[in-house]
């Protein structure tokens, strides 16, 4: 095996033991344990020597393909045991990866390809937007020997798109530098245990919380790649956490909520919990669960894309339920500010807005200088050593306690955080003005989830399933408001302003089933609406009823699927849901896998 070292970042104040690099790190470990399982996937396992064995071979087909540090590599790579030799590969030929989420729609990934300016793409199964980009399989490979081509730490590493207020999304250059920091931060702040692991990498690869979990193989840990059967049905999830014996789970408070009783079914874990705020409830029961063993530890994680996934760190321990949820403190290595609007430093008890500064923050956004320079500022407290030093805005307001922690106290602008995705409501309401019967669009954050109000065109009606089907194929589950309510403007205060507090409360249906709509029928279009009424709290559901616009969501969909599953046999999955919102349609496609499993021909 042979290795070419990279230099530490510079100024990470660290123990002198901690290494900043983590593919040299992955190296050292396939060196010494060969054989240890580093990855395993619903279609096999790979060894650390076989790990590195194939890194090495797509790396140097990468490199003769001229692609080193600046190169952009798009990734397009299902759930399986191809995804992390490909992500690692793209690193050990010194380029950065782009993730392209096979679960995204088509035209996400295609706007995300045309903004990123890609130099190739690997995937297993090449989309059609590639527009004559060179595709590589990630089972490819050379054993030729090849030049190698260090990046330095200030190089892209990796390009995360996240929601645009502009309408687009905007991709966040995170460096190697930042990376290394990473996991040398979460090791010396003790947030990871010392002895190797089992971690359960369940994020998309499109959420910058998939880094943190999968970049654990390059420290030892086996990492379980869980597949899409497993992460949308919680039997085989909890059986999956038994049979791969998994110690470590990463997951967002909304979807630990759904998970939590089937993960308490497995072997005691060490939770981290990230994306979004947790509740008082959730921290208390967190905490109780530490105290009685069910847990092996608990840690509430922040951090922005922008500053290379987490920022600070918050154990959640068995006598802190009555503490309250916080952010905790700042993880090694990062710099945290309180600042007022004049970027003056504010006294602890005082809201403040979040600034991020050192190298965790990542380079900018990628071909946006304008944005860039919004958010990404000179930081006036890096000292005379530290010349054009820049921190990050985060827009997050926070209150510094007296022992030193953060209280999250929410955003300073309309930015919104769901089920842990982070979502600009202005990408949501351009995208919905493309249409021409939308004048104007508002989308906001209500009990029922996110709701679109809009303002028809002159003499044309919006339909709610038209609006609905063309937002699903231009943005991620998450994104898509689960309710449509047409104005005829919106409401203002006696200044001029908007008055989202007189906005009129979604209507979940159009009409009731009694007046004349069709009513479910027949075994599964029955069984469906049984379903839908149950996880909805809908009494009266009709067979044209779309599972969106009755108040449904990702998390909802899981729990359909679920029961489904259960009582059907059936391996449905809850991109299905998405893909056919409509009852009659979801049933008509659950009666053809019946059918296929069964060997016969779908009822007509």
């Amino acid at each position: 095996m042979t290795y070419s070292s990279w230099p530490d970042p510079p100024g990470v104040h660290l123990a002198p033991a901690a290494t900043h690099d983590p593919l040299r790190r992955l190296w050292e470990v396939a060196d010494a344990h060969p054989e240890r399982i580093a990855v395993s996937a619903a279609d096999g396992t790979l060894t650390f020597a076989a790990l590195w064995d194939r890194v090495n071979g797509l790396a140097g087909l990468l490199a003769a393909r001229a692609a080193g540090p600046g190169s952009r590599i798009g990734v397009h790579v299902p759930r399986s045991i191809d995804l992390l030799p490909t992500l690692l590969a793209v690193w050990r030929a010194g380029a950065a990866f782009v993730p392209l989420d096979p679960a995204l729609p088509a035209e996400r990934q295609n706007a995300i390809v045309r903004r990123v300016r890609l130099d190739a793409v690997i995937s297993a199964a090449p989309p059609g937007w590639t527009g004559g980009l060179p595709v590589l399989h990630p089972a490819d490979g050379t054993g030729l020997p090849w030049e190698e081509r260090a990046p330095l730490g200030g190089d892209l590493a990796y390009v995360m798109h996240t929601s645009g207020s502009t309408g687009r999304p905007k991709g966040v250059g995170v460096t190697f530098d930042g990376v290394g920091l990473l996991l040398a931060s979460l090791e010396e702040a003790g947030v990871y245990p010392p002895e190797p692991a089992v971690v359960a990498c369940n994020a998309s690869i499109g959420f910058d919380a998939s880094v943190q979990q999968w970049l654990r193989v390059c420290r030892g840990d086996t990492v379980h790649i869980v597949d899409d059967e497993a992460r949308t049905d919680f039997r085989r999830f909890a059986r999956m956490l038994r049979e791969h014996a998994i110690t470590d789970l990463d997951a967002t408070p909304s979807h630990w909520a759904a998970l939590r009783d089937a993960a308490l079914s497995a072997p005691p874990l060490r939770l981290y919990l990230g994306g979004e705020a947790i509740p008082p409830g959730m921290w208390a029961d967190l905490s109780a669960l530490v105290r009685e063993g069910r847990l092996v530890q608990v840690v509430n994680l922040y951090g922005p894309t922008e500053c290379t996934v987490d920022v600070t760190a918050a154990p959640i321990l068995a006598d802190t339920g009555g503490a309250g949820p916080h952010i905790g403190r700042p993880l090694p290595g990062r710099r945290v500010h309180v600042l007022n609007d004049r970027l003056r430093p504010v006294p602890d008890g005082v809201t403040g807005e979040m600034y991020v500064g050192d190298i965790g923050v990542a380079r900018g956004y990628v071909d946006d200088p304008g944005q860039t320079a919004a958010c990404f500022v000179a930081d006036p407290f890096a000292g005379p050593a530290g010349g054009g030093a820049r921190m990050y805005r985060t827009g997050d307001l926070v209150r510094r306690r007296p022992d030193g922690a953060l209280d999250y106290l929410g955003r300073a602008d309309r930015q919104m955080k769901i089920r842990g995705h982070r979502i600009e409501p202005g990408e949501i309401e351009a995208i919905m003005c493309e249409l021409p019967e939308v004048a104007r669009a508002l989308v906001i954050l209500s009990d029922q989830g996110l709701v679109a109000y809009h303002v028809p065109a002159e003499d044309q009606a919006a339909d709610a399933h038209r609006l609905h089907a063309h937002l699903a194929s231009r943005l991620p589950a998450a994104m898509v408001p689960g309710a449509f309510v047409a104005l005829a403007g919106f409401p203002r205060t006696l200044s001029g302003k908007l008055d989202e507090a007189a906005l009129p409360p979604p209507v979940t249906r159009l009409e009731p089933v009694s007046a004349g709509r069709p009513v479910p029928s027949g075994e599964v279009e029955l069984l469906v609406a049984s379903v839908w009424s149950e996880v909805l709290g809908i009494a009266d559901i009709g067979s044209d009823d779309d599972f969106f616009a009755l108040g449904g969501h990702s998390l909802v969909a899981l729990h359909v699927v679920s029961r489904l599953r259960k009582r059907l046999g059936v391996t449905v999955f809850s991109k299905d849901v998405y893909r056919l919102p409509v009852l009659a349609d979801f049933a008509r496609h659950i009666e053809e896998l019946r059918g296929r499993s069964l060997g016969q021909e779908p009822a007509s």
